[in-house]
């Protein structure tokens, strides 16, 4: 008999591993658990100029779609007596941020290597809240971490603002090489952010 919580009903735990066994009903037990409070979440965080590209019950689906997907996968638990929540409020607040600054993103172009001023120039209302930008910022601080030190120094001199020409001369490193850098810099934020999502 699947474990329960104090309210009889089937604890998160369960019904995560229902769900990896492939039991439909688990799944539609953990939306209908959580699909309303997402949905508030999503309607309170998304900022209207969001709201007119991007409905909050599709954020919501794409949420699930998501967490189903990896949780299926088995990239998902939850220890005994916790709920999921804290999970999928992440997933949540992440999906609106990587919505937003697609919207916002109309050139695909230095908003995901800015940095610093790309933190700047997104206004809080529409990053869903100020925690969602220091996540965003630790993000980057961990994608430093893990460059070889010139290209984090490239990255770097491209987060304070400063031209590609001048990475080149400052580093002694080819325009190529430059540009590469920064696009896999982009890359690995956008997966960080996909992966979190």
């Amino acid at each position: 008999m699947p474990k329960q919580n104090g309210n009889g009903h089937a604890s998160d735990r369960s019904l995560l591993q229902r769900l990896r066994r492939g039991e439909e009903s688990a799944a539609t037990a953990l939306y209908l658990r959580y699909a309303r409070r997402l949905l508030a979440l999503a309607q309170a965080k998304t900022s209207e100029a969001l709201a007119a590209k991007e409905e909050a019950d599709d954020i919501v689906q794409s949420v699930f779609k998501s967490f189903f997907r990896k949780a299926s996968a088995g990239l998902y638990d939850v220890p005994e007596g916790e709920e999921l929540w804290n999970l999928l409020l992440v997933i949540t607040i992440n999906k609106i941020r990587a919505k937003g600054n697609y919207h916002r993103a109309a050139k695909r172009d230095v908003r995901l290597a800015a940095g610093d001023q790309a933190l700047e120039a997104v206004p809080s209302d529409e990053a869903g809240n100020d925690t969602a930008l220091a996540e965003l910022q630790m993000v980057i601080d961990e994608i430093l971490k893990g460059l070889p030190e010139k290209s984090a120094e490239i990255v770097e001199l491209r987060i304070a603002g400063t031209e590609v020409n001048d990475i080149v001369a400052k580093t002694k490193r080819s325009k190529r090489t430059v540009e590469r850098v920064l696009q896999d810099f982009r890359e690995r934020l956008r997966a960080k952010i996909d992966g979190a999502a």
